[in-house]
C-alpha cells in the first residue's frame, strides 16, 4: 500500500478551494486526483482536519475468550482436522463465522502446527 500524500499538501489544496478555486481546479494545480481533493475538503467541513486516516494495523481476533479455549480443546482432541474443518465446527457448534484466514493466523498465534510426521504412530 501506498503511503498517505503530506498533510501540507493537503492543507494547500483544501485552502486552494476555500479561496474560491473549484474543487477539480485545485486538483490539475497540484497535480491530485480530484476525488481526492473532494474527499479531504470534505473530511475537513466534517472533523476540522485534512490528516490521513491511520493505515494498517491488526484488526485483532473473533476468536477469543469461550471460543477460544474451545477451539484449543477440539484441537487436542482431534489433532488431524484441517483448518476448514475446524471453520466449519466453529460455525456449527459456536455460531461464529470466520474466514480461513482468521483459522490460520489463530494456530500461528497460538503456534499449532499440522504438519505430519513419518515417525507418527
Amino acid at each position: 500500500m501506498t503511503k498517505p500524500y503530506s498533510e501540507d499538501l493537503r492543507i494547500r489544496a483544501v485552502e486552494a478551494v476555500a479561496n474560491g478555486m473549484s474543487r477539480r481546479q485545485a486538483a490539475r494545480l497540484f497535480k491530485l486526483g480530484a476525488s481526492s481533493v473532494i474527499r479531504w475538503t470534505e473530511r475537513r467541513e466534517q472533523t476540522g482536519t485534512v490528516a490521513a486516516k491511520p493505515m494498517g494495523g491488526s484488526r485483532g481476533t473473533s476468536i477469543s475468550g469461550a471460543d477460544r479455549e474451545w477451539l484449543l480443546e477440539l484441537i487436542a482432541s482431534l489433532p488431524d482436522l484441517t483448518l476448514e474443518k475446524l471453520r466449519a465446527e466453529l460455525a456449527r457448534q459456536r455460531g461464529l463465522s470466520v474466514g480461513h484466514g482468521t483459522i490460520w493466523r489463530f494456530c500461528d498465534r497460538e503456534k499449532l502446527s499440522f504438519k505430519k510426521s513419518l515417525y507418527a504412530a
